[in-house]
């Protein structure tokens, strides 16, 4: 949108000014929005793909882990017979992820979702306007 050509030495009133520069700037902010949104979803389709890649590559790495320990368990079997081998393996990875869930669930209690240095801040600025008033 392109304002029209006035011939050299054309006076303009301020009134055609600031209706041009109303127009330049409705059109300027409807260009913004446009390029923002484009740019949001195109994010959005990048942020999509990449969620499925690791949904995928999760699926893949379970399925392996599974195979693993399959693997493990025959290997076990020449040694103790399959019965024994896959009591072994299992006690063995229930015990890790017993572990594994004590841990997390102690990183997850609620004391520590406390914010304990910004509540201490807040206080400390609390105080500091408190002594200057």
């Amino acid at each position: 949108m392109e304002a029209p050509k006035r011939p050299l030495g054309t006076e303009r009133s301020i009134a055609d000014l600031l209706s041009d520069l109303v127009r330049d700037l409705t059109g300027l902010v409807r260009s913004e929005s446009r390029l923002a949104r484009a740019e949001i979803a195109e994010a959005g389709r990048s942020f999509a793909i990449g969620a499925e890649l690791i949904a995928a590559g999760a699926i893949l790495l379970l399925v392996a882990l599974l195979v693993l320990v399959q693997a493990l368990v025959v290997l076990l079997a020449h040694w103790v017979g399959p019965a024994w081998a896959a009591l072994i393996v299992g006690v063995a990875l229930a015990a890790i992820g017993g572990i594994l869930i004590a841990r997390g669930r102690k990183d997850l209690s609620a004391a520590s979702l406390v914010p304990e240095r910004t509540i201490e801040q807040t206080s400390r600025d609390v105080r500091l306007a408190r002594e200057q008033i």
